[in-house]
Formats: C-alpha cells, sequence, structure tokens
C-alpha cells in the first residue's frame, strides 16, 4: 500500500443520490408485506416491484445489531452493500429491494460482502 487513505466519495459515473435509496419506513413496509426473498449465507435479499414504477430500482439497508455489534462492523456491511448496487444497477430491474444482515455477516470483510450481494443481486427478476 502507498499510505494514501480510500475516499468515501462515490465513484465516477456510479452517483447513489437518494432517489435510489428506500428512505421512509412506508417504503420498507411495502417491500416487507409481500417481498420475494432470496437467501444467502450471511445476508439476505427481500424485493418486489415498484408501485407505482420508476426508472431505477431503490435498495434499503437492514443490518442488525443482533449480527453485527460493533458500528464499525455495520457501517462497513452497508458500505459494501452500496458498492455492489452502485456498479449492479443498471442491470436491475426497477424493483424495491432491501438487504438484511443474518448471523456471522460482521466476520466478512468488505469485498467477502460484496462477493455475496452481487451473486444474490443477480438473482433479482
Amino acid at each position: 500500500m502507498d499510505g494514501t487513505v480510500a475516499s468515501a466519495e462515490p465513484l465516477p459515473g456510479h452517483p447513489f443520490p437518494r432517489s435510489l435509496r428506500l428512505l421512509a419506513g412506508k417504503d420498507f413496509q411495502h417491500v416487507f408485506a409481500r417481498a420475494r426473498r432470496i437467501p444467502g449465507s450471511r445476508l439476505m435479499v427481500l424485493y418486489r416491484s415498484q408501485e407505482p414504477v420508476a426508472e431505477h430500482p431503490r435498495i434499503g439497508l437492514a443490518i442488525s445489531r443482533k449480527h453485527a455489534r460493533r458500528a464499525v462492523d455495520r457501517n462497513r456491511v452497508k458500505r459494501a452493500a452500496r458498492e455492489a448496487f452502485r456498479h449492479r444497477r443498471a442491470s436491475l430491474p426497477p424493483v424495491d429491494i432491501i438487504v438484511l444482515s443474518r448471523a456471522g455477516v460482521a466476520e466478512l470483510d468488505a469485498r467477502q460482502v460484496r462477493g455475496e450481494l452481487d451473486r444474490l443481486l443477480e438473482k433479482v427478476k
């Protein structure tokens, strides 16, 4: 390593504006009410088609303190999940997606989180 610190700025060409996020509780409830589930070993993806249909997919993150006790672990998982979504969003249909943590997620590094989420997002239809 050259000693430089990685920037938290989004990658050029891969912005993550508020319009791509699930922010309100009613948005999360809409997905939870009738979600399709894609289970992984340490993460689970829930998704549901948007009503009304938008031009782009949106993502919400629910990383539990039960599964990742330390804030630094929860934040690492969330950063990696957002990164995976940013890179894959062009190939996703217009759905609302929630990423849920499962037991053991805190032991994964960012590369492992991104790899698992990439595999799960490939299955979203």
